[in-house]
């Protein structure tokens, strides 16, 4: 069974190409949105941009953040797989 990963959704290729290798994959503002676990997920991918998401500076989580600039997706996945 594929990780866990939630993906900001400026990441779609990020998104497509996890998908596709069998991760399960949300996008990381709905996910937020919707008070999920973050604890459930086994990573986080973010855009360098993303560092405080939504302003939200109080999270805690036992994911990986996984700063996705100057990654391709196969770099991320690598990333990923090493967890």
């Amino acid at each position: 069974m594929g990780k866990k990963v939630a993906v900001e959704s400026q990441l779609s290729n990020i998104k497509n190409y996890l998908k596709e290798r069998g991760y399960e994959v949300v996008e990381l503002e709905e996910y937020l949105l919707s008070k999920n676990n973050f604890n459930a997920y086994d990573a986080v991918v973010i855009t360098g941009q993303s560092r405080n998401m939504l302003g939200m500076d109080d999270i805690s989580t036992k994911a990986a953040v996984i700063d996705a600039t100057g990654m391709t997706p196969f770099d991320v996945e690598e990333r990923i797989k090493r967890l």
